[in-house]
């Protein structure tokens, strides 16, 4: 049988280098193709012991392509989109710019693998906080039905891409460096803004958590409030989760589902000083869970707390994007 020929768009990125070394790591034996802009073009990668160049992403770059992973900002992906359409090619993609089409799925393998399915040529990569909070969170769901969530993100500067990473590394050798991809200084600093602010000062990163968690739990009823804050962490995001939930929450229960829930380890013996860091879980595919313990300021004993670590470009971006392209090609 002939191989599958695979395309990487923005593949020059950190998200589509990370695409690259994720395919490869899983052995996804395949045509690949790199595609990129002009100012990228010609450049090489290694991949299968095989040098391939970049090449100029044009209205013609998706003739027999199979599968793409998109890796490009919105409005890239608005315009090339229609291009991957029309020659056939399924792409799943990890910008915003489908999330919330009805008519695309919104996929986590771990949790709705049978969305894939149903995809008419696009499937999108939710965002990276609603990944690493929905993987630590989905079996309590299926045990103790959530039913509110509030979240506070720590959101490392892989977030904001190559420019996110640059501006910490220079920043904190001389913090007088004007930042590229943030308002303000990060380095010694945190920042609670992630995306523009709308009439109700929620910015767009905390309405994807609300919004994309009801889409991938098939759960519309589902509440968040959520406050998004970038932090001087190169990569791996964390976030402090209490759940609010129809059953009566049992944190021992909840220690065991998490200890056999896909895509988790469970890191949760605080009396000894062992919890999720992100120093742990960078340039892994776990979401580490712990700190797991009752909300004692709910008197019903509905409620629960706890704090997940999980990489950003990696289970947050490249490699669910390739999870999804394995369930496509089996």
């Amino acid at each position: 049988m002939s191989k599958e020929t695979i395309a990487i768009v923005g593949a020059t990125g950190a998200v589509g280098q990370q695409m690259l070394q994720c395919l490869e790591e899983r052995k996804i034996d395949c045509n690949l193709k790199l595609l990129a802009s002009a100012r990228s073009k010609g450049k090489v990668f290694t991949f299968m012991d095989q040098d391939i160049t970049v090449e100029e992403l044009t209205e013609n770059s998706f003739e027999n392509v199979d599968y793409a992973l998109g890796a490009t900002e919105n409005d890239i992906t608005k315009t090339w989109m229609p291009w991957a359409q029309k020659a056939g090619t399924i792409v799943v993609d990890n910008s915003s710019a489908y999330r919330l089409d009805p008519n695309v799925p919104l996929v986590i393998p771990e949790i709705n693998p049978e969305d894939i399915q149903k995809n008419q040529g696009i499937i999108a990569n939710p965002n990276c906080a609603t990944i690493i909070a929905l993987v630590a969170l989905h079996v309590l769901h299926q045990e103790f039905k959530i039913k509110r969530m509030i979240v506070s993100t720590y959101q490392a500067v892989s977030g904001a891409g190559v420019k996110g990473i640059q501006d910490l590394e220079n920043q904190v050798k001389d913090p007088s460096i004007p930042s590229q991809a943030f308002p303000y200084p990060i380095a010694y600093n945190l920042i609670p803004q992630i995306g523009d602010f709308d009439e109700n000062g929620i910015s767009k990163e905390e309405w994807k958590l609300q919004n994309e968690s009801c889409k991938i739990l098939h759960d519309p009823d589902i509440l968040v409030n959520c406050t998004c804050v970038r932090v001087p962490i190169m990569r791996s995001h964390s976030e402090s989760i209490t759940i609010e939930c129809e059953k009566e929450v049992d944190v021992q229960k909840a220690r065991e589902l998490l200890a056999h829930a896909p895509g988790v380890k469970l890191v949760d013996d605080p009396q000894n000083k062992i919890y999720p860091m992100p120093l742990d879980t960078s340039d892994q595919d776990l979401v580490y869970v712990g700190r797991i313990r009752e909300d004692l300021s709910d008197p019903s004993k509905h409620s629960m707390i706890l704090f997940c670590c999980g990489d950003q470009i990696r289970k947050g971006a490249a490699t669910n994007a390739v999870q999804i392209l394995e369930e496509l090609l089996k």
